[in-house]
């Protein structure tokens, strides 16, 4: 009898990667949202994705009996969730600093800002 996570079952592990993939790009974003809301630095989005590193990797080994241990793979992780809290963190922070402080800073782009002239 063929199962959820059996080999023949492609389409829906196919579906069920795809949505631990937003599940993990999902959770960064909101992660560096989160840190840029308690005013932290960046150092801690850092050390909270590289956390989430390891919760993606036992997600794959625990769904889909890819490896567990492996530097390659961890570290490819790590960099593609970085790209999605660093996206995450930096808007928050955009925002923070033009609401909070509209009369010094105005926005440039959804990741930055300036000083008023």
């Amino acid at each position: 009898m063929q199962g959820l996570f059996f080999e023949s079952d492609t389409g829906v592990r196919m579906v069920l990667r795809f949505l631990v993939l937003l599940l993990g790009f999902w959770t960064a974003w909101r992660t560096g949202r989160a840190v840029a809301e308690g005013w932290q630095g960046y150092a801690t989005v850092v050390i909270y994705t590289l956390l989430l590193g390891v919760v993606m990797r036992f997600l794959h080994y625990s769904l889909f009996q890819g490896p567990f241990i492996s530097p390659l793979l961890y570290g490819v992780d790590v960099l593609i969730l970085l790209v999605f809290s660093t996206a995450g963190y930096r808007t928050r922070r955009t925002t923070q600093m033009v609401d909070n402080y509209y009369w010094l800073y105005e926005r440039t782009s959804p990741f930055s800002w300036k000083k008023k002239d």
